[in-house]
């Protein structure tokens, strides 16, 4: 089984990257959260991998930091959670939010992650109880949408997306990012496109 993998990136999207390691180019399947910290293509890349062999396929997931390979692998052994939702529920909220909203039984924040309903909810918070991380965080951190100090058009830019169906976590991240490179008070539209061309 892979379980590590160095090179030098050539692609990236939201979703997955191409990694050259020694001539041979491994795609991987990323969350968001690990998509945005991604360095440039052409720059060296590190990533903790997950491995899924299938009569098919080989399929790699990979992850920049163990505690989002630990929250995938804890998701996966969850009943009705396979490789790819357990991306997308950490693409909608983070590792340390996650076991924050298992630790405080909160399924319904659960149901706010795109592709989570209530059951799904229900059994994640059932399910992950028991294998919440010894270092995961005694308090919860603000929610995006409730972080302190922002000007109405970035509330209004990420509100926008969160509407388009990204997650909320995205969502801010993406607005803050757009609205730190752009010069003054951009407006709401300003935002949204240059929000949206970091999800390309």
């Amino acid at each position: 089984m892979i379980a590590r993998l160095r090179g030098t990136l050539l692609e990236r999207r939201p979703d997955q990257v191409v990694l050259d390691v020694a001539g041979v180019g491994y795609r991987l399947f990323i969350s968001l959260g690990t998509f945005y910290d991604l360095p440039e293509p052409g720059q060296p890349l590190d990533l903790l991998v997950h491995t899924v062999v299938r009569d098919d396929a080989i399929h790699l997931y990979g992850f920049l930091r163990p505690q989002e390979r630990s929250a995938f692998h804890a998701l996966i052994a969850v009943t009705g959670v396979g490789p790819k939702l357990a991306l997308g529920i950490l693409s909608g909220i983070a590792p340390d939010d996650l076991w924050m909203a298992v630790r405080g039984r909160d399924a319904e924040r659960l149901t706010k992650v795109p592709g989570v309903g209530k059951k799904t909810a229900a059994r994640l918070v059932v399910e992950l109880e028991g294998k919440i991380p010894a270092l995961a965080p005694g308090a919860a951190a603000l929610p995006p949408s409730a972080a302190p100090g922002r000007p109405p058009a970035v509330e209004d830019a990420i509100s926008a997306l969160i509407n388009l169906g990204y997650p909320e976590s995205a969502a801010a991240k993406a607005v803050e990012g757009a609205a730190k490179a752009l010069e003054g008070q951009p407006t709401v539209e300003t935002l949204l496109r240059a929000a949206l061309s970091r999800f390309r």
